[in-house]
């Protein structure tokens, strides 16, 4: 198993510059990760230093909240396929979904998924913030929105993928959708457990030090 073609090669801290970004393409051009995936604003820059690469870009959108107004999603991942991204991670509507309001959050993602077309979308439902209830909820609603996977976490909340919250995901979606697990995925022993469990793809800013088999401190960053 190529384990590199199942990470997303991470860095989404609101802090970085150009140096971080720099580093991330020669990393995931390196170690032949997926995709790097990075906020919308970079993806041009990205995709010009990706030029005759097989790495793909990933830009989240409603990042990291999710809470911003649907017409605002839509149109930026539209920018962001326009600007090159290849695959969207998108948060959805944390707060309507606790607030039961189903059909909203469903819409939410599907306004999404029309501006992007055949593009992958993965939804973000922050299990951090959820029960075990609404995780399952949230997965329902992701697997009928159009969406290609549901992903576990933003890795900006108080902690990030469970061996739980795939398991809860993995008996809702079964083969239908994949799992992508994000946050807290810090060694390779971390991902091949996951992968057993369901996930097929990985968000990672430690993807170097899970490849070269270094086992990193769970709170050390996304």
């Amino acid at each position: 198993m190529n384990w590199a073609k199942l990470i997303d090669h991470t860095y989404l801290k609101p802090e970085g510059t150009s140096k971080e970004i720099n580093k991330l393409i020669q990393e995931a051009k390196e170690y032949g990760f997926k995709t790097v995936c990075v906020n919308s604003s970079w993806v041009k820059y990205v995709k010009e230093r990706l030029e005759g690469s097989e790495v793909g870009i990933t830009s989240v959108i409603g990042f990291p909240l999710g809470a911003m107004i649907t017409q605002a999603k839509a149109q930026e991942a539209k920018l962001a396929i326009s600007h090159g991204a290849d695959e969207i991670d998108m948060v959805l509507n944390i707060g309507k979904l606790k607030e039961q309001e189903y059909d909203f959050v469903l819409n939410d993602i599907k306004a999404v998924k029309k501006e992007i077309g055949s593009k992958i979308l993965k939804v973000i439902v922050e299990t951090a913030l959820l029960t075990n209830e609404e995780i399952k909820k949230a997965t329902e609603i992701v697997l009928k929105s159009g969406a290609e996977f549901v992903k576990t976490s933003t890795g900006f909340s108080y902690r990030g993928a469970s061996q739980e919250d795939i398991k809860i995901m993995k008996e809702v979606v079964g083969d239908k959708i994949e799992i992508k697990a994000a946050g807290g995925v810090k060694s390779l022993e971390d991902l091949k457990i996951m992968y057993e469990l369901g996930a097929t793809r990985f968000g990672t800013s430690s993807g170097v030090q899970i490849m070269q088999g270094n086992k990193l401190d769970k709170n050390s960053g996304y």
